[in-house]
């Protein structure tokens, strides 16, 4: 294998210290992706060098410049304190002609609006919940195609950003009460989509034009309150203490083999749909009577060794830094304007 010089792109606020010992789960939780995968990187004997940025280009064009890698691995998720931006910078990559991992901006940005992701997928006949859209100022009220109960959230923030329990509404007062704080809160567009009940399945899936799915995996809630909707909260996937009082967990999901070959179908057709590169997780809905939802489109999930992507990689017999190299050999491979370009130039 070929030693690589490897740029890690990352916000500057999430470079590991050096030195981590003594330091709990809940310190090291903020930028623990960061720090599996330059350990990942490091144990593959690559030459990396971590870069953090916020709102200053430059350092990343004088990284380029100095560093000259071979390949920039990306794990920045936003680009001055906006996520719609972080594609804006991978953009900036394929324009001074350097190699990149992960999703290509276009992909990156069809993804990160969920509203558009939603009329993609309709267009191509692929479920999806029904939603309205309400723009920042304007009041939040059900139109009549919808269904009670709604959930609320962003049409474009990650990470469960802004859910709770009291995102899930069925009034038009619970409706426009929670609409009006989304707006007030975090100052983006909200969309109320219709709550679909079932299991909550996540399935990756890597490659450009030949793609590779991962083992189908599940969120269990097993000590969850009777009665209560079962939803991937921010609190659900971020907060230690409430995963471990109300036994949430992911593992691999069991599914009968028609079924989970059509959710791999599903999968790699979302991932076609929205020109996704790289590596991705959907997010799906499983409901009672067998229909597949999809819920959201995840271009460059979270990479951290303990979380979904990489947990069920291992499943299938990819370990940790393996997967990592997956990645950077896709990144290296990837296809963008410039390289055909030149390719039809030389010929």
């Amino acid at each position: 294998m070929k030693k690589l010089r490897v740029l890690v792109l990352m916000h500057e606020d999430l470079v590991p210290p050096e030195k981590t010992d003594g330091l709990s789960d809940k310190d090291v939780l903020p930028w623990k992706t960061e720090r599996d995968v330059l350990g990942g990187l490091n144990e593959l004997g690559h030459e990396i060098r971590p870069l953090g940025v916020h709102d200053d280009l430059g350092r990343l064009r004088s990284a380029l410049d100095e560093f000259d890698p071979h390949i920039t691995f990306n794990l920045l998720e936003e680009f001055h304190g906006a996520t719609i931006y972080g594609q804006a910078v991978i953009s900036f990559l394929e324009l001074v002609r350097r190699a990149y991992s992960g999703c290509n901006p276009r992909g990156l940005m069809l993804a990160h609006d969920k509203v558009l992701t939603k009329e993609i997928l309709s267009y191509h006949r692929i479920k999806t919940p029904r939603c309205a859209v309400f723009p920042v100022g304007r009041v939040g009220r059900k139109p009549k195609r919808l269904n009670w109960p709604l959930l609320i959230k962003s049409t474009f923030e990650d990470g469960s950003l802004g859910i709770s329990q009291a995102s899930l509404v069925s009034t038009d007062d619970k409706l426009e009460e929670r609409v009006r704080w989304m707006h007030d809160e975090f100052g983006t567009d909200v969309m109320a989509e219709e709550f679909i009940e079932g299991r909550e399945l996540y399935c990756g899936v890597a490659g450009n034009q030949r793609l590779e799915s991962f083992p189908i995996w599940e969120m269990h809630f097993q000590a969850w309150p009777e009665g209560q909707p079962r939803i991937a909260t921010g609190k659900v996937k971020w907060d230690l203490g409430y995963q471990k009082k109300h036994g949430i967990e992911t593992r691999a999901a069991t599914l009968e083999p028609a079924l989970e070959r059509e959710v791999v179908r599903v999968t790699k057709l979302v991932y076609r749909a929205l020109g996704l590169s790289g590596y991705a997780r959907i997010d799906l809905r499983l409901a009672p009577d067998g229909s597949i939802y999809v819920i959201e489109a995840n271009a460059n999930p979270d990479l951290a060794a303990d979380e979904d992507f990489a947990q069920s990689a291992k499943s299938a017999g990819v370990d940790y830094p393996q997967l990592l190299q997956r990645i950077l050999n896709l990144g290296l491979a990837w296809r963008p304007a410039w390289k055909e370009v030149e390719e039809a130039v030389a010929t």
